[in-house]
């Protein structure tokens, strides 16, 4: 038996890619007979509840300061490290992890590096896209992000990446993509539906995810409103776009904007039984994201049985090949995106996709995450 401890960026009550994967790794690794801690990073949120969340896996939320360039963010810096430090030592005392597995790299990163190195853990990274990614661009603005990674890489005995595409980049950072393991995200294939919600309309295509500016709603919707001016796309079709995010405000106005206000629908968040409900009846997914490190998204749209329309830029290339279980588009070519729409019009060309679709997506398991997971730890620990 193994205990690990998964270092995670962001964690529950949040929802998102990595706190998918972390959930989904932690269930699956405690099911084996491992020892499994969560330490996420705390963010003020309410976590009641946050040891519920997988049975047996203890939670841990701990602060992970950081200084930017300003004179009060030193003094902040200061005043917090000692108290930071001290919850950190005590976690690792409490739980005493033989593997620190840092998830998506944030603050938890350079904390999660200094502990480990301290207590002479070994340390595994693991990056999920975070790098060119993150809404707030932190490694584009934070010169100490920028040099924290590179240590955390150098001291960490295995890197993983959720795709070849996030392992790439790592490469900026001074890590060699050859060197780096690739642990794709997964998938539940039997992840129970609810009954279909009563605002679904009869016929939609659907886009789900979190509202910023990468996940490109704004350019399904430009490219949704071309393919109706177009005659692409029947009359009939309307277009869900689920979730929430600071930009949904920007988009109901952009709908109305172009015309099509009264052909979108912006349900909100959705419960997990709905998305699995609402993904079932959909004529397809797509995933206009302007860049995508990997997209779990995708994989529950495979999984569903329906065409997905994903992006060309990023790591849903390496899910999905174009006209075998989905299609590839480039969302910043409006031209191309509308036509790639108008083309899921074709019901046997969907019926195709859709089964080549559920047959790759049983390939990505959250068992076979954890088999590669497991293969990682069982190296850095014979080292």
């Amino acid at each position: 038996m193994t205990t690990v401890a998964l270092v995670a960026s962001s964690y529950w009550p949040r929802v998102g890619g990595v706190e998918e994967h972390v959930r989904r790794l932690a269930a699956v690794l405690h099911a084996r007979g491992h020892r499994v801690v969560v330490w996420a990073v705390d963010r003020g949120d309410d976590v009641a509840g946050a040891d519920d969340v997988v049975p047996g896996v203890r939670v841990r939320y701990l602060p992970a300061p950081l200084a930017a360039r300003s004179a009060r963010s030193l003094r902040d810096l200061a005043l917090a490290a000692p108290g930071a430090a001290a919850a950190w030592w005590r976690a690792a005392t409490a739980d005493r992890p033989d593997v620190v597995h840092v998830q998506c790299y944030g603050p938890n990163g350079p904390w999660a590096t200094a502990l480990a190195a301290a207590r002479r853990l070994p340390l595994v990274v693991g990056a999920h896209g975070e790098t060119y990614m993150d809404e707030s661009q932190v490694f584009e603005t934070s010169a100490l992000m920028r040099r924290a990674l590179p240590w955390s890489l150098r001291r960490a005995r295995a890197v993983t990446a959720c795709s070849h595409h996030a392992a790439a980049d790592l490469a900026r950072f001074g890590r060699d993509p050859a060197r780096t393991v690739v642990v794709a995200n997964g998938v539940d294939p039997a992840e129970p539906a609810g009954p279909p919600p009563g605002w679904l309309p009869e016929r939609y295509l659907l886009a789900l995810g979190r509202m910023v500016h990468v996940k490109g709603f704004d350019l399904l919707l430009r490219a949704f409103a071309r393919a109706r001016a177009e005659g692409l796309v029947d009359d009939d079709v309307r277009l869900v776009l689920a979730g929430d995010g600071p930009e949904r405000p920007a988009l109901a106005a952009l709908a109305d904007e172009l015309g099509v206000a009264d052909r979108v629908v912006l349900p909100g968040a959705l419960g997990r039984p709905d998305v699995v409900a609402t993904l079932a009846g959909a004529l397809g997914l797509v995933v206009p994201s302007r860049v995508e490190a990997f997209g779990i998204v995708v994989l529950e749209g495979l999984r569903a049985g329906v065409p997905v329309v994903a992006t060309t830029r990023g790591g849903p290339r390496e899910i999905v090949t174009d006209g075998v279980e989905g299609l590839l588009a480039d969302p910043e070519d409006p031209a191309a995106l509308a036509a790639a729409l108008g083309r899921l019009g074709d019901a046997d060309l969907r019926r195709r996709l859709g089964a080549a679709g559920r047959a790759t997506a049983a390939r990505y398991t959250w068992e076979a995450v954890a088999d590669r997971v497991e293969a990682v730890y069982a190296r850095v620990l014979r080292a």
